[in-house]
């Protein structure tokens, strides 16, 4: 595992702290701070209990059921109830990092001291994390409000000893066995406890940071990938001038604009717009790169936004105020977060559109300006990239369908208590299906528009400095240049797997510096 560590507080975490958990395996520690607070509010949710009357969470039913009240001698068995009832997911299993990242947040809410769990749960869920152990959750169970709900069941229950979990070794195995084999002791929850585990939007809020991640790194890639592509279909680079941009000054236009114009820096493919058959403009997909992935840039900072202040939250019903004071609220409601999931996906599918249409332009003899029909080694015995530019189209054609929102829909729930959701957690599973297809894409645009670079200096025009070190990194990672046809399959796997670690930005900024 990761030596480095993260140490929890009471003030929420950040971005970067939360991939390190989920991601890269990073230790995590309570502070002193941390450990205070949850034994002061702990005091407070104790008080209450010990009272003849009603406290909602802490000597109630749930839900629909809050109106009775539960007396002392089943308070641990009411608890343990809601943990087992409520984790009821059904489907595939969710991914390792995303678990992660759910019981992380959990536990960044609980630290937080605002919501009346002992000090002693809290670190075992810390334990269970350094452990290695991961929860099996599912798809399917989260309506994204009173939290996700299944899915934090599923790790309570893990705590409590019970259900499956993975090891450190990826093998699913009974929870309980996983404890004793790591040294954990299994927790009995105690008033407010098990509905503290379960009340918020973690698992909606994980995928959003992680989603924000990945497509920084997939904006910066489609800016290379643009720019390529504008060269290699001889396009002028003027559009990218940076008082056309200051004009319209959206911040993210303009950050693509200088990608853009930094990476066709001292190219000799560029300005050529004039020659044999002469345009005065070049099209939308190309000449209006910047607007789209910078309109693009623009939602990823508004969602990052959103999710700093989830981040610096404490999302639990009841909680308990800086003044003693335990209240109900609504803060559970995944609205802010669902709304965000849902641009980004919109955003995405964008992106990919725009990226398949220059592929698509790339390929087509009768608007390539002298490119081989498919970027061929022989057109008609050979059909070049014909069918990578289907394969493209379809996750296109994906992409447009994970992008009508989740957060549009509602559905009513636990007797019309719970009667208006906000769907962010399926929000946030089809963006990372939109991400995955979306690296997938502007792979697909990568390996043409590299192909067509070569093929435009094969006849004498040298490509930008940056341009031929895209070239180069790409054909050392195994994926091959022009040449006959040959099983495309693997060149597209070995693609998308080189944008998506990042390897298409370090080599261009290799040349660049830093790229926005």
């Amino acid at each position: 595992m990761d030596m480095h560590t993260v140490v929890v507080g009471t003030s929420g975490t950040t971005a970067q702290d939360v991939i390190a958990v989920a991601r890269d395996n990073a230790r995590v520690e309570l502070s002193e701070a941390a450990v205070n607070a949850l034994a002061a509010a702990r005091e407070v949710v104790d008080a209450l209990a010990a009272k003849p009357e009603p406290v909602y969470g802490v000597s109630t039913g749930f839900g629909a059921l809050a109106t009775r009240h539960i007396g002392h001698e089943l308070r641990t068995q009411l608890q343990r109830n809601i943990v087992r009832s409520h984790a009821a997911g059904m489907g595939p299993q969710v991914e390792r990092e995303v678990v992660r990242a759910l019981m992380f947040l959990r536990l960044k809410t609980v630290a937080s001291g605002r919501t009346g769990v002992r000090p002693e749960v809290a670190q075992t869920m810390a334990d269970v994390l350094n452990a290695g152990i991961t929860p099996v959750v599912h798809e399917y169970g989260s309506l994204g409000c009173s939290g996700d709900l299944a899915p934090l069941s599923h790790c309570a229950l893990t705590l409590m000893g019970e259900g499956d979990a993975e090891g450190p070794d990826g093998v699913v195995r009974p929870a309980g066995e996983l404890l004793a084999a790591h040294g954990i002791t299994p927790v009995e929850l105690h008033e407010k406890e098990g509905l503290a585990l379960l009340n918020g939007t973690d698992g909606m809020l994980g995928m959003l940071v992680m989603a924000l991640a990945d497509l920084r790194n997939l904006y910066t890639s489609a800016d290379i990938t643009a720019a390529l592509s504008l060269e290699a279909l001889l396009g002028t680079d003027k559009v990218l001038a940076p008082e056309l941009h200051a004009i319209r000054p959206h911040p993210g236009q303009g950050a693509s604009a200088d990608n853009m114009l930094r990476v066709l820096a001292g190219s000799g493919l560029t300005g050529h717009h004039q020659d044999d058959a002469p345009r005065v403009q070049d099209a939308y997909s190309v000449r209006c790169a910047p607007q789209v992935n910078g309109a693009g840039r623009d939602t990823l900072a508004h969602a990052a936004t959103v999710a700093d202040r989830e981040l610096a939250a404490a999302v639990d019903n009841p909680v308990v105020l800086p003044d003693g004071r335990v209240e109900s609220n609504g803060n559970f409601h995944g609205a802010p977060v669902a709304y965000v999931l849902d641009f980004l996906a919109i955003a995405a599918a964008d992106l990919g559109s725009i990226s398949e249409r220059r592929t698509d332009r790339l390929l087509d003899k009768n608007r390539s300006h002298g490119l081989p029909p498919f970027l061929a080694d022989d057109a008609g015995v050979d059909s070049g990239l014909m069918i990578a530019q289907y394969t493209q189209a379809a996750l296109v054609s994906e992409m447009k369908r994970l992008a009508v929102p989740a957060s549009a829909d509602s559905i009513p729930s636990s007797a019309m208590q719970e009667d208006h959701v906000s769907m962010g957690w399926s929000a946030a599973r089809k963006l990372r299906t939109a991400v995955d297809n979306l690296a997938r894409i502007i792979a697909v645009e990568l390996y043409a528009a590299t192909r067509a670079v070569e093929l435009r200096a094969a006849e004498g025009l040298i490509p930008a400095p940056a341009s031929r070190a895209a070239v180069e990194a790409l054909r050392a990672a195994g994926v091959e240049g022009p040449g006959p046809d040959r099983f495309l399959s693997p060149d597209l796997a070995a693609a998308d797997a080189f944008v998506r670690r990042g390897a298409l930005v370090a080599a261009v900024e290799q040349v660049t510096g830093p790229l926005a």
